[in-house]
C-alpha cells in the first residue's frame, strides 16, 4: 500500500502534458496515479530490484528505468530529458522486501544475510559483517542505526565470527538481543537490520546524489516531493530543501538575505493520518516533505 499517496503525488502539483520521474517505482502505486493526472505527459519509473518487473503497467506514457537513483541525471541524459516537472521519492523499503523470506531484509524470518536492493550488486549484508572490522562496523551501527552501545554490539559480532561465520538472520539477531534488553529489543533489532541494509545499498550516498541531480534538473517551479522513514534521511531532505546543502548551513547573498534554490511548499511535515495509520502500520514513520525550484 503506497504511503500518503494522495497528499505526495498532490504536492508534485502536477501538468497535465509535464515530464516527471518516480524515483522508487517499487510497487507501482506512485507511479499509477501520477499517470492518472497525466494526459500527453511524461512519468519515467526508476528501481534496481529485478521483482518490480512484474508491477510496470501498461501504459505508453511510462518508461521503466531498471537503475538505482543515483544515476538520474545519466539516464535522463540517455533519453535526451533536460528538465523536469516534479519527481517522487518515497524512501521506505517495500513490504515485498520485508515480507520476502529469502531476501534477509527482516529478523522475522531465519534467512541467509543478504539485503541487497539489486541482486547483481557484489557486496551483501554477509560480506559486511564477516569481513568489517570491528571498527567499522561500530561506526555503521552507530551512524546509520543510531545505536548507542555500537561498540559493544561490533565487538560481539566479531567475537561469534571468530568461532565461525555468521550466515543467517537468525544469527545476528541472537547476538543483537545479547546487548539490550527485552523492552527496547524489537527497536534495537531494527535499528540494528537498518544500519545494515544502509550500507549494503550504500542508500545515505545515493540519497545525497539523487537529491542534488533532481534539483539540477527541475524547471523553476518543479516540484520535488520526498517521503523518508528515518532521522538520518529527514535530516539531509530537510536540510537539502532548506539551505540547498547537506550540512544545514545556511548562505547568504552579499546583502545578508539567505539563499536557496527551493521554497518550501508545506512549511510543516507532513506525516499520515489516523486512518492511513490504521490500514498500514509501516507508515508510521513516514514524513513527507515538498518543495518547489525557485
Amino acid at each position: 500500500m503506497p504511503v500518503m499517496l494522495k497528499e505526495s503525488v498532490a504536492g508534485l502539483n502536477i501538468k497535465p502534458k509535464g515530464i516527471y520521474v518516480d524515483v522508487t517505482f517499487g510497487g507501482g502505486g506512485h507511479s499509477r496515479e501520477i499517470l492518472s493526472h497525466l494526459h500527453k505527459g511524461s512519468l519515467f519509473g526508476f528501481d534496481q530490484d529485478e521483482d518490480t518487473l512484474n508491477n510496470i503497467p501498461e501504459n505508453s506514457q511510462f518508461t521503466f528505468v531498471k537503475g538505482n537513483f543515483r544515476f538520474l541525471k545519466q539516464f535522463m541524459r540517455y533519453y535526451k530529458v533536460d528538465k523536469l516537472d516534479g519527481v517522487l521519492a518515497d524512501l521506505g523499503v517495500s513490504s515485498h522486501h520485508f515480507d520476502s523470506e529469502d531476501r534477509g531484509f527482516s529478523f522475522r524470518f531465519n534467512s541467509r544475510l543478504d539485503m541487497r536492493m539489486n541482486q547483481a550488486s557484489e557486496m551483501s549484508a554477509y560480506d559486511v559483517i564477516n569481513l568489517y572490522e570491528e571498527e567499522a562496523l561500530a561506526d555503521l551501527f552507530y551512524y546509520y542505526g543510531e545505536i548507542r552501545n555500537a561498540r559493544l554490539l561490533a565487538s560481539k559480532i566479531v567475537s561469534a565470527r571468530n568461532a565461525g561465520k555468521i550466515e543467517t538472520t537468525s544469527q545476528l539477531r541472537e547476538i543483537a538481543q545479547t546487548c539490550t534488553n527485552k523492552k527496547q529489543e524489537m527497536k534495537y533489532l531494527s535499528q540494528t537490520f537498518q544500519a545494515l541494509r544502509i550500507e549494503v545499498n550504500g542508500e545515505m550516498k545515493a540519497l545525497k546524489d539523487m537529491l542534488v541531480q533532481a534539483g539540477e534538473l527541475l524547471k523553476p517551479g518543479g516540484r520535488l516531493s520526498v517521503i523518508t522513514y528515518h532521522s538520518l534521511e529527514d535530516r539531509l531532505v530537510k536540510n537539502y530543501f532548506k539551505n540547498g546543502n547537506f550540512s544545514g548551513d545556511a548562505e547568504k547573498d552579499f546583502y545578508g538575505n539567505f539563499i536557496s534554490p527551493f521554497s518550501l511548499v508545506n512549511k510543516k511535515v507532513i506525516v499520515p493520518d489516523g486512518e492511513e495509520l490504521e490500514m498500514n502500520p509501516r507508515s508510521r514513520s513516514a514524513k513527507l516533505r515538498i518543495a518547489e525550484k525557485n
